[in-house]
């Protein structure tokens, strides 16, 4: 699966960056017995519906042409949120102290949601700054790093 969301990237790249975005994230996933191709955009000031509208309407055609999925899926351009899952190491380095909720597997010391600032990354492991607090976590134990943002 990995490789149809490489394929799709390469595709989309151009096109997203050409209508003044970047491209964050692509995923493929079924749901409720239906297939989803997602690309997930971000722009500076925020995404709007009619950036979504323009790559959609311009990634139709490319994706017809190339053919990266045999079966049939539903096709969605999104923003990639204020509370945007963190993944590759650039996302990382980017929201370096910025407040963020880091998920684990199993329980550590009772809990498995922690919610601190983004104060290292090295090789999957993530540390979190809460009050005067530092805590690690290995790469094994995290399900899940996502940018927080309280209301």
């Amino acid at each position: 699966m990995s490789k149809i969301t490489d394929r799709v990237a390469e595709l989309a790249k151009p096109v997203v960056e050409d209508e003044g975005c970047t491209l964050w994230d692509v995923e493929y996933v079924r749901e409720a017995g239906s297939w989803y191709l997602r690309l997930f955009i971000d722009k500076e000031g925020g995404v709007g519906i009619e950036d979504c509208e323009r790559i959609s309407r311009r990634m139709d055609p490319i994706l017809d042409e190339a053919d990266p999925i045999p079966d049939s899926y539903v096709f969605e351009v999104g923003s990639a949120g204020a509370e945007r899952e963190l993944k590759r190491p650039d996302d990382f380095r980017q929201f370096m102290g910025h407040e963020v909720e880091l998920r684990c597997y199993q329980p550590v010391n009772g809990n498995k949601s922690f919610v601190g600032t983004l104060s290292g990354y090295e090789d999957g492991a993530v540390t979190i700054t809460s009050g005067k607090e530092n805590r690690s976590f290995d790469k094994s134990q995290i399900a899940q790093v996502r940018l927080h943002v309280t209301f």
